[in-house]
C-alpha cells in the first residue's frame, strides 16, 4: 500500500488495502483520454523534455480551474530546474528525471485538485476507474493509537470478508507479532496466508487472511438500523467503480421501499468521489430534478438531471433503468474524507432541502472537475478542467458545511470498537424531524 494522496485532509483517513492512491481524488466526470501524439520535437529530444512539454501544453490549453498563477512564467521557471536536473545527459535524460520537477510545478500551480501521477499511480487509477482487478485484502481502516488498525469497512466478496473481519474490529497481532501497518502491508504484497489476532468488542479472535486478486468494484449496499430495523442505511463507498453505482442506488431504494422502510440514511463517509454522471443519477433517486452549469475553457455546458436521466445541453447523456424516487425522511452522513462528487451529492440534497447533512465539513474539492490525461511512458496528469455554478451564477461551495456537526475523533473510533456508531445514531435521530417530498415536487 502506498501512502495516501497528498491532498487528503481527513483526520481519520479510511483507505482500501489495494495499492490505490487515487481513491480520494477529485474525479468528477473523469474520462481516460487516448495517449497524445508526441509534441513537435526532433528525434534527439530527451524523454524528460518530451514529458515536461506535454504536461505544460495541457496546463496551458486545458486548465479550467480557479488558479490565477501565471502559467507561462511557471513553465519558464521549471524549465530551468529541468535543465539543471538533466545537465549530465541533456540528450538522453530519462523521463523519470522529470517526475519531481513536474510534481513540484503542478504543486506550484496552486490547485490542490491537479497533480502528476507516476506510472504506478496511473495503473492503480485505471484499475479502480474501470473496475479492474488488483491484489488486495479489501478492507478500509482508521487510525487508533497511531496506527491504521480499526476496521471501518469490509468490501463484500473480498479476502477480508472471507477471513471474517467486521466493522469495528481492532487488529492486534499479525503473523504472531504485534500489529503494525507495515507488517499488514508486507502480508498483502506476499502470497501466503497470514494469522491475524483481532479484538471484537472485548473478545479475542484468531483469523486467517490471504491476499488475492479481486475486483476493485465496491458498489453501494443496504443495511437496516434504528427501532425495529425500519431505517434503511444506504452505504455508497465510492463513485469510482467502473459504472453501476447509480443503477445500484436506484435498485436499493426500491428494495427499501418494498420493505417498508420509514426513513433512509445515505452514508458517504470516506467516499472520495469518482464519476459525476454516476453521482448525478444517484442523486436523482432523492431529488427529482436539478440543474448545474459547467464552465470550461470551451464554454459553458448546462446539465439537467431528472428522474435518473442526465441531459447535457438538452442531449441525453445516460441514465438508469426503472428509476426510483425516495420521498420519505432522508439524512446524509459525511466526514472530512467525503470528497469530490460525494460533496456534489451532499450539496444537491442540501440545496434542494431534502434532508439534513450530518457530520463534518467535507474535504473541500466539491466545486471543480478533473480529467486524467495519459502522458509518455505510462505516466499521467490529473488536471482541473471545469468549475461549476448554479444557473443563477452562484458557485458551488468548495466544501459542504453540515446542518448538524458531529466531530469524528479518535474517541469516535473507540466507540465504534464497542459497537457504537455515533454518527449513524445521530442520523437515525435526525430522521424524526427530516422533511418528506411532497407529491407536487415528486411529480416535477
Amino acid at each position: 500500500m502506498k501512502p495516501a494522496p497528498r491532498r487528503s485532509v481527513a483526520r481519520v483517513s479510511p483507505f482500501r488495502l489495494s495499492g490505490t492512491r487515487l481513491l480520494g481524488a477529485a474525479l468528477l466526470g473523469t474520462a481516460l483520454l487516448a495517449a497524445p501524439a508526441a509534441t513537435a520535437k526532433t528525434a534527439a529530444t530527451a524523454p524528460a523534455q518530451v514529458l515536461f512539454d506535454r504536461v505544460n501544453q495541457l496546463v496551458q490549453d486545458r486548465y479550467g480551474g480557479l488558479s490565477t498563477v501565471d502559467r507561462a512564467a511557471l513553465r519558464s521557471e521549471y524549465q530551468i530546474r529541468l535543465d539543471a536536473v538533466c545537465a549530465p545527459d541533456p540528450q538522453t535524460c530519462a523521463s523519470t528525471k522529470a517526475y519531481p520537477v513536474v510534481q513540484a510545478e503542478i504543486t506550484a500551480l496552486g490547485d490542490e485538485h491537479s497533480f502528476f501521477q507516476t506510472p504506478d499511480d496511473f495503473g492503480d487509477f485505471v484499475a479502480s476507474a474501470t473496475g479492474g482487478n488488483r491484489k488486495q485484502f479489501g478492507v478500509k481502516l482508521a487510525r487508533l493509537d497511531g496506527e491504521n488498525r480499526v476496521v471501518l469497512e469490509v468490501v463484500p466478496d473480498s479476502a477480508a470478508a472471507e477471513a471474517g473481519l467486521s466493522r469495528g474490529d481492532v487488529l492486534q497481532t499479525i503473523g504472531g507479532q504485534p500489529y503494525t501497518y507495515e507488517r499488514l502491508r508486507s502480508a498483502r504484497l506476499g502470497d501466503q496466508a497470514t494469522a491475524l489476532g483481532v479484538d471484537r468488542q472485548g473478545q479475542r479472535l484468531n483469523l486467517t487472511i490471504t491476499p488475492r486478486e479481486s475486483s476493485t468494484r465496491d458498489l453501494p449496499r443496504l443495511t437496516y438500523a434504528g427501532p425495529q430495523g425500519k431505517t434503511a442505511v444506504l452505504r455508497i463507498p465510492t463513485f469510482l467503480t467502473g459504472g453501476g453505482v447509480a443503477q445500484t442506488v436506484h435498485n436499493l431504494v426500491g428494495q427499501a421501499q418494498a420493505r417498508g422502510a420509514t426513513g433512509l440514511i445515505v452514508d458517504l463517509r470516506g467516499n472520495g468521489g469518482g464519476s459525476l454522471s454516476e453521482c448525478d443519477s444517484a442523486v436523482s433517486a432523492f431529488v427529482p430534478d436539478f440543474v448545474r452549469v459547467a464552465r470550461t475553457s470551451d464554454g459553458d455546458v448546462q446539465t439537467r438531471v431528472s428522474r435518473g436521466l442526465r441531459l447535457e445541453d438538452g442531449q441525453a447523456q445516460g441514465g438508469v433503468r426503472n428509476p426510483k424516487l425516495w420521498t420519505g425522511p432522508l439524512a446524509v452522513l459525511v466526514d472530512k474524507s467525503s470528497a469530490s462528487c460525494s460533496e456534489f451529492f451532499a450539496y444537491e440534497i442540501q440545496y434542494a432541502g431534502r434532508g439534513p447533512i450530518i457530520g463534518e465539513d467535507t474535504a473541500g474539492v466539491g466545486n471543480t472537475a478533473t480529467r486524467v490525461f495519459p502522458l509518455p511512458d505510462d505516466a499521467a496528469l490529473q488536471l482541473t478542467i471545469t468549475n461549476y455554478v448554479k444557473p443563477n451564477g452562484a458557485p458551488y461551495p468548495v466544501r459542504v458545511m453540515p446542518d448538524q456537526t458531529v466531530a469524528q475523533t479518535e474517541d469516535t473510533i473507540r466507540r465504534l470498537t464497542q459497537g457504537v456508531d455515533l454518527l449513524l445514531d445521530s442520523g437515525v435521530r435526525a430522521l424524526s424531524a427530516a422533511p418528506t417530498l411532497s407529491s407536487d415536487r415528486a411529480r416535477n
